[in-house]
């Protein structure tokens, strides 16, 4: 099972509940209680839930808008991300492109990695990252990380695992 699954069901059994593919569409505090009112994305029921902590996760988007990107002739994919090469250079061979403005995960190491690689390139040296390598991480209290491939995914492959 993967980790990140794993860490939930110890979490719902400590009576945290866990409301994904929900959006807020209100919350309200009175009296030291906080009602939310939710919608799921999925069939669209509403549901209020009275809490006395609400933690609202949004996501994370690329900051790519208005920088002028797409004046240089640079596009954009669906997502709003800099598709960029191996080098990471966009479409302009000097624009470069990195952490959170490209694919991946938007996580400040993967992103500190590749302007290393990236800063490297630039001076005519190796170009090579590997995305295996980067951590994943939730970060909660005590975090929880992982580095490499599920097992179920290494089968799927017909790899042998340890």
């Amino acid at each position: 099972m993967d980790i990140s699954k794993q860490f939930q069901r110890i979490m719902t059994k400590q009576g945290i509940k866990f409301k994904l593919n929900t959006k807020v569409t209100a919350a309200k505090k009175e009296g030291g209680k906080i009602t939310v009112s939710v919608e799921s994305v999925k069939d669209g029921k509403v549901e209020d839930m009275v809490a006395d902590v609400l933690l609202v996760c949004v996501g994370r988007r690329p900051y790519t808008q208005n920088l002028g990107l797409e004046e240089l002739g640079i596009e954009l994919d669906n997502r709003g991300r800099v598709p960029v090469n191996s080098r990471f250079q966009s479409v302009l061979p000097n624009v470069y492109a990195i952490g959170d403005c490209i694919a991946g995960p938007m996580l400040a190491h993967k992103a500190e990695d590749e302007a290393i690689i990236a800063a490297e390139g630039m001076v005519g040296g190796p170009v090579h990252i590997d995305y295996n390598c980067v951590p994943s991480v939730v970060y909660t209290h005590p975090e929880l990380a992982w580095v490499g491939k599920m097992k179920k995914i290494l089968r799927a492959k017909e790899l042998n695992t340890l």
